[in-house]
């Protein structure tokens, strides 16, 4: 391997440490996305939640069976 001269040395280690940040940003950027994306999966399931009981509800007041079940299993 050829030697580095100072300045090629440097010029690389600072490539280094530029890209390692970048790297770590880029992790935190993904972190933060996931977050987002867990948050809206949660409040789509609590809509789903809310939705079911209204249904069965309504299933429960005409005296008829709720299908959900059937549904959800054949999925």
């Amino acid at each position: 391997m050829a030697v580095l001269t100072e300045e090629q040395r440097k010029r690389y280690e600072a490539l280094i440490q530029d890209t390692k940040q970048e790297i770590s940003d880029l992790k935190d950027g993904i972190e933060d996305e996931l977050s987002k994306v867990k948050d809206e999966i949660a409040k789509l399931q609590n809509a789903i939640n809310a939705a079911k009981q209204i249904y069965e509800g309504a299933c429960n007041r005409l005296g008829i069976p709720s299908d959900l079940d059937d549904e959800e299993s054949g999925s």
